[in-house]
């Protein structure tokens, strides 16, 4: 029981944890229970493992702080970690060497009964709160991640929770530029602001960033379609090296949302195959997006220009929730003071910054390897967020990242000149 000099957890905070636990529970729903053990994309884990691994991390996290002891140490390990192979080697396990599903729901019931209630008696030390805040956005992040992964499932192994939900449909918008003054700019959050966040954030820094031009909408699937029938994956001037190394070796010739369909492309909706949304953004790689920069005779932007063009733009206190990308003219939070659209909740968006510590950056003592473990020169920062981006995770200093090869994230661009 609580002493009179300790203070109970923020109930709003506990609030946050059983809200995030219930959107990953309801998306595990999508999948039918005979495909919970497939691998929708190759560089990933089993559907299963996540399911063990959002508690097994929350009880990782938070054990030894609420002073629980250990009831299964060997899937405390196996549901650990996920995967992100750089070396180009994929996963190569069965689904039978994976625990049964109800040895798995068995153990995330207990993990859940057991943190509930430490959690309920525990005082709100600043360690706890910040541990929590950890374990709720993590689960927010792997519900996009578990979102762009269904996708990529065969229809027949997902059940729509709301059929009757439609599209966001606004008119088109012509391409236009805005023109960025040279001007000052802040990366990251200050430490001693007391503000929650990741340790790749911190400590925050300013740039001097010099004038540039950058697209005012993201570059859509009709604008990328001109350079897929271009001949834009055939010819490698548009690559580096080893981004053309990749489409060799892979076949790759269109973005993996898109369906060949005869002399066509249609798009792989979330439920259905629609015709291709012309005006909404388009969702690539890095290294697609990078191509298409060289064939338009621009560049992708840095993650200092992105925030530059951002200034003034406030992103949504709510994310739509869409399945797929909204045409680039709907309205996600508010436009920069320089004219720049749809930065937040509509798609992340690739910048041409290799994903590195700020100066002053400190791994966070109980998960160092969130951010150092990446800091390898083979991912690249995106910035904004996507229409399954959870809200709090909408701020101008959250800092994602991604390899240049992997298509799968809802990701788009915009261009630059300098």
């Amino acid at each position: 029981m609580l002493t009179g000099s300790e203070v109970a957890i923020d109930r709003g905070l506990l609030r946050r944890l059983s809200e995030a636990r219930h959107e990953t529970d309801r998306l595990f729903g999508i999948v039918k229970q005979g495909s919970l053990y497939d691998r929708p994309i190759p560089e990933r884990h089993r559907i299963v493992f996540y399911i063990g691994h959002l508690e097994a991390f929350d009880w990782n996290l938070l054990r030894e702080t609420l002073h629980l002891g250990r009831f299964s140490a060997e899937y405390d390990k196996l549901f650990a970690f996920g995967i992100d192979p750089v070396d180009g080697s994929l996963p190569n396990d069965q689904p039978c060497d994976w625990p049964t599903l109800v040895q798995v729901e068995s153990y995330r019931r207990r993990i859940r009964r057991e943190l509930d209630d430490a959690l309920s008696d525990a005082d709100a030390t600043e360690e706890l709160i910040q541990l929590l805040n950890i374990a709720i956005e993590h689960r927010l992040m792997h519900a996009e991640t578990l979102e762009y992964m269904f996708h990529q499932l065969t229809y027949a192994a997902k059940r729509n929770p709301n059929p009757s939900a439609g599209q966001i449909r606004t008119a088109s918008v012509t391409p236009a530029v805005s023109d960025i003054p040279g001007g000052a700019v802040t990366l990251g959050l200050k430490r001693s602001a007391g503000q929650f966040g990741w340790d790749n954030e911190f400590e925050s820094q300013t740039l001097e960033v010099p004038a540039f031009s950058i697209d005012q909408y993201k570059v859509t699937n009709g604008e990328f379609l001109k350079f897929v029938e271009s001949g834009g994956y055939s010819r490698p001037s548009y690559w580096s090296a080893a981004d053309w190394e990749w489409i060799t070796e892979t076949g790759v010739r269109h973005p993996v949302f898109w369906v060949p369909t005869g002399s066509e492309f249609r798009y792989r909706s979330m439920f259905e195959e629609i015709p291709l949304p012309i005006d909404s953004a388009v969702f690539v790689s890095y290294a697609e997006a990078s191509a298409y920069a060289r064939w338009a005779g621009k560049d992708l932007s840095t993650e200092a220009e992105w925030q530059r063009a951002a200034e003034g733009a406030k992103p949504p206190q709510e994310t739509r929730q869409l399945w797929d990308p909204p045409p680039v003219g709907a309205q996600f939070g508010s436009g920069s003071q320089f004219g720049v659209e749809g930065l937040f909740g509509t798609g992340w968006e690739w910048t041409r910054t290799a994903f590195a510590p700020f100066p002053g950056f400190r791994a966070h003592p109980a998960y160092p390897g969130y951010s150092a473990n990446f800091f390898d020169g083979q991912h690249y920062v995106m910035k904004g967020g996507s229409t399954r981006t959870a809200a709090c995770l909408l701020r101008k200093s959250f800092r994602n990242w991604f390899q240049p090869h992997y298509q799968y994230v809802y990701a788009g661009f915009r261009c630059v000149t300098r």
